[in-house]
């Protein structure tokens, strides 16, 4: 399984808050995309890197040293400091992420909190939709907090924050307001058809206010890490060991199909 490294680091708010956040044409589309088929732990005692498929499957650097499937590698004195380079950039990564995802975290669970408040017209369902929405708002922090938060960055991490369970949520949501307006219309209420459209236009205006200035600047702090991960693409090109297959260590790649990708490698 490939990781697109910088769809996790933003993926929480949009995902969350997308659907209305696209409705004004409003997006935030990163210039660089970068795929990884390792987990990655940061320990203080190095960063492991390892995978249940392929090889390798477990890399280990500190402080210039590397072991590749538990066995040391001889490196020069330059590939040493390239490796501390490459390290030292993955250190000050995960806890970036780890704190975008946090705050991404908010931003799209106010948002869906925001929906719900609004326009669940049926206060037991109400209650019922905003108590499960703060069940999943801390399983999402939780989660964050157990993994990124110590320093640990596993493949489809996203989809433990935004899974089946929101998805359950958010669908009944969609439901119940789906049920009003047929209500409102088999009934010919068109007072209440009106009250629900002005609640609903209201709802996209205080959305835009509240989702697009966060989300932004979530996606120029996602932006920011771009150079670092092409600073990691670098040293591994510059990487002068080999592999025991003979390849030169690779643990990131470009992801060569994204059409909005863009290299920082001469940046």
């Amino acid at each position: 399984m490939h990781r697109h490294l910088l769809s996790f680091a933003t993926v929480f708010a949009l995902a969350a808050a997308g659907g209305v956040h696209a409705t004004d044409g409003h997006s935030h589309h990163l210039s660089c995309a970068f795929n990884s088929a390792y987990d990655i732990q940061v320990q203080a005692g190095g960063i492991a890197f390892t995978r249940n498929s392929g090889a390798p499957a477990r890399i280990f650097m500190h402080d210039g040293a590397l072991q590749v499937d538990d066995r040391t590698v001889a490196v020069s004195a330059a590939d040493a400091a390239r490796l501390r380079d490459y390290e030292a950039q993955v250190r000050e990564l995960v806890p970036a992420v780890a704190a975008i995802a946090r705050d991404g975290v908010e931003v799209g669970y106010s948002a869906l909190t925001t929906v719900v408040a609004t326009l669940a017209e049926n206060g037991d369902e109400r209650t019922r939709l905003l108590h499960e929405l703060r069940e999943r708002h801390n399983e999402a922090v939780q989660h964050i907090d157990s993994t990124l938060g110590h320093g640990l960055w596993t493949a489809g991490g996203e989809n433990d924050l935004f899974g089946e369970h929101l998805q359950n949520t958010v669908e009944d949501l969609v439901s119940n307001v789906t049920a009003d307006v047929v209500k409102g219309a088999l009934s010919g209420d068109s007072s209440r058809l009106a009250a629900l459209q002005a609640r609903t236009s209201a709802l996209q205006a205080t959305l835009g206010k509240a989702v697009n200035a966060p989300a932004d600047e979530l996606g120029q702090r996602a932006e920011a890490l771009c150079p670092h991960f092409s600073r990691l693409d670098q040293l591994q090109q510059q990487f002068q060991f080999r592999l025991p297959n003979g390849e030169r260590l690779q643990l990131i790649s470009q992801d060569m199909d994204r059409p909005d990708k863009a290299s920082y490698a001469q940046r």
